[in-house]
């Protein structure tokens, strides 16, 4: 069976009858965040006789951040680390989490005699419970380090902001109960005397803390400087910042975020330069609040410079998931301040951490481009582009994550942005952010990344060419951060005709008349530029045309009172090229350029408008509007000449129709118009007719029909032009069918 060590700390009475204080749920009114320090507070966790480790339950202060540590800065915890806490807000436990108790090996182990191995410090928000237990992996107790204890940690309240903020929770006095521990934690000593339980004393200042030589280091996160290496030695002379090639981004001072300077009270330490980047997670919960990204930093500085013995927090900058970059470790932010986060690789190199687990999660965008920024800048103060490579000498012997041996003294050849699993055998900066890291590269270094004009407005395209008036907005997006870009230019025929900042998406210009080529070149900040592919852009002003203006012809079909069968026509053309012909009355629609009819209804005995609009592809537009009306001639109307018989039924226009089977037999309509059509009855006893024109013979039609149809346009007939015309028809007499139904004329003028 495994040996556990147990730890619970919870609201409870200490030996008889003490008044425990909790955090319950309540209103906040009148109840005020005054700033507090922050705190420390060590829990030892005491042996039994059996071997088991265990700490009764005991009276706990707020804490948002917790550890393990042990004594011994060179020991390494062969086990798993486990804690639960419960929360101020809701009371309730979580479930057991994980802390990463992995830890690095210090660089100069004679130096470590003062320093403490501790786990991965994890934020649990606030908090006044907490129950650990660590598992040996091999099940044996003597397997444990000595010294085990918890370290609770709480950030304080430190800057005017958190101090502002109403508090989710107001602290009271009551009497506790057995109800406020976990159900299941099973502690072993869960009526133990006050004697026997371990205080939680609070370390309210930095005591005598080791050189950062001389630090505790983690496997997921901060690692030791390097004290024994064969690079150049750290230096306590403060050195001039020297400029870099790209823009600093805003940073949190550490005032800013609430340092504690009584914590780190040792001078800081320099080294020659920052050759590269190393990136890490600091592991822990990624459900915080930006709102706590500062408490969280300063949880990490008590931890790091309290629990670890540190002289000050291990990363040079820290970032959290909104973006917001933290000042890390003291010395300057523009100076190669040396820091405690890459065992082995310390002396030539800065450590920026995002705060977060990031084993199965990406990091977000917003971080991404924050470590882009800051490793470019940092990398910019000495000359080095943050895609290439560099040669780092190894301050320890050892084996990264992957396998890869190095000794010390050796040249090793590393990306200028590293994660930190690429210097030590860790998991960190867990496998998302570490496959991300080609990302930060590439925006770190430019050009700027997947360029592309997404639309330009004010020009329209007709196969690969662009149509415009003369105005454009060229609108463009990429997938670098417009935070890591200079400016935009817009480039018509080669040169700069427009410019816009970094973080713009569009900018327009005005084009002379002709044919351009138009791109869009980003300058990242490094000066680096990438040019999107180049448009064809033409000016055109002159409007479109009508070669034949819209006109109307009858066309076969039924006919109805209220919708003659027509065909509207045109021909529209344009000097660069036709988008659409749109008709806009009596009815609506598009047509494409090439479409010069349409089959539509009219209205008889009404004039009608016939308005129709044409387009190019640079919005120059011509109208047309003539007005043409259908007009029914009843048979009535006709000259007769032989015999005809009237009809009546309502499938007849106007009900009536004239019939003759006599051959010879004829009827004559005479109108000004532009087109005309012969309306009748249609069956299959049906016979023929001849059809004259102006006195001429044109053609002879057959109304026969296998159904019986009422009121149709059988023959048709249209003139460039309205004038004067008979048409006259005349019965064939067709043998066994002689009989014709004539319904009418209709004409247009």
């Amino acid at each position: 069976m495994k040996r556990r060590a147990w730890l619970t700390l919870g609201a409870v009475v200490l030996g008889g009858g003490g008044v425990v204080t909790y955090a319950v749920a309540g209103p906040s009114s009148g109840h005020g965040q005054a700033k507090r320090p922050v705190k420390v507070y060590d829990l030892a966790l005491k042996g039994t006789t059996s071997g088991e480790r265990e700490l009764p339950r005991t009276e706990t202060k707020e804490f948002s951040m917790l550890g393990v540590s042990w004594t011994g800065a060179t020991k390494r915890l062969h086990g798993t680390a486990q804690v639960r806490t419960r929360s101020v807000e809701t009371g309730k436990w979580t479930g057991w989490q994980d802390l990463e108790a992995n830890v690095d090996p210090l660089e100069d182990p004679e130096a470590g005699a003062g320093a403490r191995g501790a786990s991965e410090p994890l934020w649990v928000g606030p908090s006044d419970g907490v129950q650990v237990q660590v598992v040996h992996k091999d099940g044996s107790a003597s397997g444990l380090p000595k010294g085990l204890q918890v370290s609770l940690v709480d950030p304080g309240i430190a800057t005017d902001a958190e101090a502002k903020a109403e508090p989710a929770a107001y602290v009271a006095d009551v009497t506790p109960s057995d109800s406020t521990s976990p159900t299941d934690s099973a502690s072993p000593t869960d009526s133990a005397s006050p004697s026997e339980s371990a205080s939680a004393s609070p370390t309210d200042s930095a005591s005598a803390s080791p050189s950062d030589s001389a630090s505790a280091s983690t496997s997921t996160s901060a690692s030791p400087s390097a004290s024994t290496s064969t690079s150049a030695s750290p230096t306590s002379t403060t050195p001039t910042a020297p400029p870099s090639t790209v823009p600093e981004p805003p940073i949190v001072s550490r005032s800013g975020w609430g340092a504690d300077e009584s914590l780190s009270p040792d001078p800081s330490e320099y080294n020659a330069d920052v050759k590269a980047v190393f990136v890490h997670h600091t592991d822990g919960t990624n459900d915080y609040s930006c709102a706590d990204s500062a408490a969280i930093v300063r949880g990490i500085y008590a931890y790091h410079t309290q629990t670890n013995g540190w002289n000050d927090i291990g990363y040079n900058f820290l970032v959290d998931k909104c973006g917001t970059i933290f000042e890390g470790r003291k010395g300057g932010v523009d100076l190669p301040v040396l820091g405690a986060h890459t065992y082995g690789w310390n002396r030539e190199s800065a450590g920026i951490a995002v705060l977060g687990d990031y084993t199965s999660t990406g990091a977000t965008n917003a971080a991404l481009t924050s470590v882009a920024r800051i490793a470019a800048w940092k990398l910019g103060q000495y000359g080095a582009d943050p895609s290439t490579t560099v040669k780092l000498t190894a301050g320890a012997t050892q084996t990264n994550y992957f396998g890869t041996s190095f000794t010390a003294g050796s040249s090793y050849t590393f990306n200028r942005i590293s994660g930190h699993r690429d210097g030590y055998n860790t998991q960190c900066p867990g496998s998302s952010l570490y496959a991300q890291l080609p990302t930060v590269r590439a925006w770190a270094s430019g050009p700027v990344q997947g360029l592309k004009v997404t639309s330009l407005s004010g020009a329209g395209l007709s196969g690969s060419t662009y149509y415009t008036k003369g105005a454009i907005t060229a609108k463009w997006s990429t997938t670098t951060p417009g935070s890591l870009i200079s400016r935009f230019e817009l480039l018509v025929d080669g040169k700069v005709a427009a410019t816009a900042s970094g973080t713009s998406t569009s900018v327009g210009t005005t084009l002379a008349s002709g044919s351009h080529t138009v791109a869009v070149r980003a300058v990242h900040q490094s000066g680096k530029t990438a040019t999107s592919a180049a448009l064809t852009v033409v000016t055109d002003t002159t409007a479109p045309t009508f070669t034949t203006a819209p006109k109307l012809s009858l066309r076969t079909s039924t006919v109805n009172t209220t919708a003659v069968p027509v065909t509207l026509g045109w021909k529209a053309a344009d000097n660069s090229a036709l988008k659409s012909v749109s008709l806009l009355s009596p009815t609506t629609a598009t047509f494409g350029p090439t479409t010069t009819s349409s089959s539509r209804t009219a209205n008889s005995g009404t004039a009608s408008t016939w308005s129709m609009k044409a387009y190019d592809y640079a919005g120059n537009t011509t109208t047309s509007s003539p007005s043409y009306t259908p007009v029914i001639l009843q048979e009535t109307s006709a000259t007769k000449s032989g015999t005809w018989t009237s009809r009546s039924s309502t499938s007849y226009l106007g009900g009536k129709s004239y019939s003759s089977g006599s051959k010879g037999a004829s009827l004559s309509w005479t109108f000004t118009g532009r087109s005309a059509s012969w309306v009748v009855s249609r069956a299959s006893t049906s016979g023929q007719a001849y059809v004259y024109v102006d006195g001429v013979k044109v053609t002879t039609v057959d109304l026969m029909s296998s159904t019986t149809q009422y009121r149709q346009a059988i023959w048709t007939k249209t003139w460039s032009s309205s004038a004067k015309h008979t048409v006259k028809i005349v019965v064939v007499g067709t043998s066994g069918r002689p009989t014709v139904t004539t319904d009418g004329l209709v004409y247009i003028k």
